[in-house]
């Protein structure tokens, strides 16, 4: 994802990223007190090298615990570490502490979680820096973790909701930035500074403005009743962290579950792969496409939220700002209320007690697809535009989409034909649709009805009748 102008700013003042007193989750805080909580009582690993899981039971009753992950850096790391100490100097073989942990289940200040012994740094424990600085966890303890969390998660009924920050949540902008039309909003913000729910905010630290998108409380609020809640940006941790404040003042939906830009295993790409979640409960909201290139079909996309002006031009928008104009998207039927109705409907599917398939083999990522293929069902469409003789035209992009949305598409028109869609109204193909009394439509249709995930009405996206008869 590009990165706001002032999200650069916000990485110029940023110190090393904070590190956070308490886990992920308060699941997965459990899960992993559970583990050094076994590694503590020498708990012996099962015949798959894995430790013996704990009774449902108790692990619901840890759940509650809330317990940090810190709190392993105290006596038992220590004994740990003078344990380690002790078999270099007897001169314990790897063999031999290789059968004590097989595999190692992660690492804390480099140190296995199971037998203490030193980490090899062979690239194979993945970091995860924003629950705690200092853990790492291998492949099998993910997987495990993962499995577990999937159970307790379908047991609640809930799934795994990851939203992204910039354009999606909220929109900021240096204060440099400020444009003399939008400097009403500096005399407004310090007028609502008292106000607890304003959504405007003024934030002298990081030299930035920054506007919450319309309906955010309400969204929150409701979301986290029937998911667990991810922030995951491509901005720096301070940054981050300054808007969550915002979003959730009273660390209520994220805990410390905020993944930021030095958490990804990949440069300037997202992925679950940090996430402790397993994929088919994942739902991802997000303004951008091709940062989640490996997971799009989690992927809800999101109309972009620009209300300042420098938002606009870095997009490359030559238009009037939302702040300029002094006016805002509509609570009631804005962007986050429409994807509030789909999330629910697709909670609502996931969960349907009439599906003869068991839950643990159900996967979010076709409850998406079916939705989506619902919003265009039934519509025929011809593109009444030239393509560069090297593409074809069903690898457009619209064209794409529209599939996705259920429409059936096409290049040559019959009676079967329900829309043209065109860019120029002088095409024989939107004669042809005025003449049959056919949908002729722009292409925005199209944008407007895969944003808002229902089929647009016609009326408001028609092309003007200027063709020369």
């Amino acid at each position: 994802m590009q990165q706001d102008d002032c999200e650069v700013a916000s990485m110029s003042l940023a110190a090393d990223s904070p590190s956070l007193s308490s886990s992920s989750s308060d699941d997965f805080a459990a899960l992993l007190d559970a583990e050094l909580e076994l590694a503590s009582s020498k708990s012996c690993p099962d015949d798959d090298g894995q430790a013996v899981s704990v009774e449902e039971s108790e692990f619901q009753d840890r759940r509650t615990k809330k317990q940090k992950i810190e709190d392993f850096d105290t006596e038992e790391l220590q004994g740990r570490v003078m344990a380690e100490s002790n078999r270099e100097n007897i001169g314990t073989s790897t063999e031999i502490l290789n059968d004590i942990c097989p595999p190692h289940p992660g690492f804390f200040k480099g140190l296995c979680m199971r037998c203490g012994q030193l980490e090899e740094d062979d690239g194979s424990a993945v970091a995860f820096g924003y629950i705690h600085k200092d853990l790492k966890l291998g492949t099998r303890e993910i997987d495990r973790l993962r499995g577990a969390d999937l159970k307790n998660l379908l047991h609640g009924k809930r799934l795994i909701l990851i939203l992204d920050l910039d354009h999606t949540l909220l929109n900021s902008t240096c204060l440099a930035d400020v444009s003399a039309e939008e400097e009403y909003l500096l005399r407004q913000v310090d007028c609502m500074k008292d106000d607890p729910g304003r959504s405007l905010f003024r934030l002298d630290t990081i030299r930035m403005l920054t506007k919450l998108r319309p309906f955010v409380p309400t969204f929150l609020r409701e979301a986290s009743k029937y998911f667990e809640m991810y922030v995951y940006t491509m901005g720096e941790r301070f940054y981050a962290l300054e808007m969550v404040k915002l979003l959730d003042p009273g660390n209520v939906y994220f805990n410390s579950k905020v993944i930021s830009q030095s958490d990804s295993t990949q440069r300037h790409k997202k992925g679950l792969d940090v996430v402790l979640g397993a994929e088919s409960v994942v739902v991802i909201l997000d303004d951008t496409e091709f940062v989640w290139h490996r997971h799009k079909e989690n992927l809800i996309l999101m109309d972009r939220y620009h209300f300042f002006a420098s938002s606009c031009r870095q997009f490359g928008f030559n238009t009037i700002s939302l702040s300029v104009a002094r006016k805002d998207e509509r609570e009631s039927d804005g962007a986050l209320a429409t994807i509030l109705n789909v999330l629910k409907r697709i909670h609502q599917m996931f969960f349907d007690p009439d599906l003869e398939t068991d839950l643990s083999s159900r996967d979010v990522r076709q409850v998406i697809k079916k939705i989506r293929q619902e919003i265009l069902e039934g519509c025929k469409i011809v593109f009444s535009w030239e393509c560069s003789s090297k593409s074809r035209a069903e690898d457009q992009p619209m064209w794409k989409i529209a599939e996705q949305l259920g429409a059936t598409c096409c290049t040559e028109v019959d009676s079967s034909v329900t829309h043209v869609v065109v860019i120029d109204s002088g095409t024989q193909n939107a004669r042809w649709a005025l003449q049959n009394e056919k949908f002729l439509v722009n292409p925005r249709w199209i944008e407007a009805s895969n944003y808002l995930w229902r089929r647009q009405k016609e009326d408001d996206f028609l092309v003007s009748n200027t063709i020369n008869q």
